[in-house]
């Protein structure tokens, strides 16, 4: 093991699943795991996913349905926007 510099967390796939879909793989899991900001409590670095789409901050405890993969998608944020101006 311990051979992973370049392909990260989708090493653990091996030569399986073609070169693309592990870059892709790699790709998610690194702004999954990334520190998010809470949108109540604007605490950078205490987002944590809890299953699929659902998120709890642990500072204040603000749980909230998002993204799979990320607290804020480009389409929520876009909803976001259309709701402030209505």
């Amino acid at each position: 093991m311990g051979r992973t510099k370049v392909v990260g967390s989708a090493g653990r796939y091996g030569a399986r699943y073609g070169a693309s879909l592990r870059k892709r793989i790699r790709i998610i899991e690194e702004k999954m795991r990334e520190p998010h900001r809470c949108p109540r409590c604007f605490t950078p670095g205490k987002l944590k996913r809890v299953s699929i789409g659902i998120w709890k901050c642990k500072k204040c405890g603000f749980t909230f349905a998002g993204g799979a993969w990320i607290p804020r998608t480009t389409m929520g944020k876009t909803f976001e926007i259309e709701e402030k101006r209505v």
